[in-house]
């Protein structure tokens, strides 16, 4: 028993060694199959500065210049409206009619005040004259003048009180029509006809301007530091483009205007605003979208081809030659596209050699043969090369 116990042991020692030493004898032999295999042609390029306008992309919001609550002024019932929800009005246009008979009766008792003092200071401006002849020839005493001259000054003091009293009543009146403040696009009614209203009842509706309009948006303190590096002192009225959600470029193109005086310390940015036409009211208040705001002066700026550039989870990278002669890969951040080009914020410099075609055969840190594009397309035509390659170690 013990001696088939030792056999079986002895069988499945030899199968681990045999599979062990199988193992061994692959990788050697992948090892020279991969030293014997030759390395992969690629072709290089020096990283260059361009002169490039700047661009920063950032989420907008479509924000009304003018946003105006409506209000009812006096008090009263709500006798009619003027508009449909959702209207664009203009400014001055009727809006919504407040009871007026109270507010005429009032006005037309003013009125009769101001005519009944006004009479009153005719017939005392006439006395005075007359008692001002009779005076001087001392038919009258002087006290007697004196008097008619203080009825007088008092009729006009009465008459401007009484023309105070009709001009408030005629402002009143006049609220009892709510017009529009601006020009705009009417909301929702929040109170309907056949309610009192007050000054304290709060919005009766709420009107936003459409032409011209904002559009606010925050800029990253690290790109705001650089467009206000490339800009210096012309820094205003920078282009501003404008894309909808469903990525269509609005038609106008907006001026930034506006930037605040400080780093939201939450978020690490800089609101900015741009002024945008919108004679068809394709923007609406509260609009989300995105905008490209643009340098006003050229920058040098390191770009590389697109063909260059490759991704994975980590985010985009290049292979970059480094001192050795060998493939090192080089996590980048790119900028805005100029042409068939990105342009680097970071991860590259000018000068430095990156690999731009035959990217698929590089491992980083393994040797490469660089040879020039006429020979990568020949190479990729399967026609004979001329032995003008330039291997590590080869001049």
């Amino acid at each position: 028993m013990k001696k088939n116990i030792i056999i079986i042991v002895a069988i499945i020692i030899g199968a681990i060694l045999f599979r062990y030493g199988s193992t061994i004898f692959d990788k050697i032999t992948q090892g020279k199959a991969a030293k014997n295999k030759p390395a992969p042609s690629v072709t290089v390029e020096t990283v260059q500065n361009a002169d490039i306008i700047r661009s920063f992309e950032a989420p907008g919001r479509v924000v009304s210049k003018y946003q105006v609550n409506v209000l009812a002024r006096i008090s009263g019932y709500l006798q009619k409206s003027f508009f449909k929800e959702g209207d664009f009005v203009k400014a001055g246009q009727t809006l919504f009619l407040i009871e007026p008979t109270e507010y005429q009766n009032a006005s037309n008792v003013a009125k009769a005040d101001v005519a009944n003092t006004k009479a009153q200071l005719a017939y005392a401006e006439k006395q005075l004259a007359r008692a001002a002849e009779l005076v001087k020839k001392d038919y009258i005493a002087k006290a007697q003048y004196d008097n008619l001259l203080a009825q007088r000054d008092s009729l006009k003091a009465q008459l401007a009180s009484a023309q105070a009293r009709y001009n408030d009543s005629n402002r009143n009146l006049s609220y009892t029509l709510v017009k529009a403040p601006v020009d705009g696009r009417v909301g929702i009614i929040s109170v309907t006809v056949g309610n009192y209203v007050s000054p304290t009842s709060g919005a009766l509706t709420t009107l936003n301007s459409t032409n011209p309009i904002y559009v606010t948006f925050p800029i990253d303190s690290t790109d705001y530091a650089q467009l206000s590096n490339a800009d210096k002192a012309n820094n205003k009225n920078r282009k501003v483009e404008l894309y909808f959600p469903n990525g269509i470029k609005y038609e106008f193109d907006g001026k930034q205007d506006f930037q605040d005086n400080k780093i939201d310390q939450s978020t690490g940015t800089v609101t900015m605003r741009a002024t945008f036409e919108n004679p068809n009211n394709s923007l609406l208040h509260g609009e989300f979208v995105t905008v490209k705001l643009y340098s006003n002066n050229q920058v040098k700026t390191p770009i590389v081809p697109q063909t260059a550039v490759l991704e994975n989870q980590a985010g985009k990278y290049v292979y970059k030659i480094n001192d050795e002669e060998l493939p090192e890969l080089v996590y980048i951040k790119t900028g805005e596209q100029s042409g068939k080009n990105w342009t680097i914020k970071e991860g590259l410099k000018a000068g430095d050699r990156i690999i731009t075609d035959g990217l698929q055969k590089v491992t980083p840190g393994k040797p490469v043969t660089i040879i020039s594009e006429e020979e990568m397309e020949q190479l990729k035509k399967n026609e004979p090369m001329a032995d003008t390659t330039k291997q590590k170690g080869k001049k």
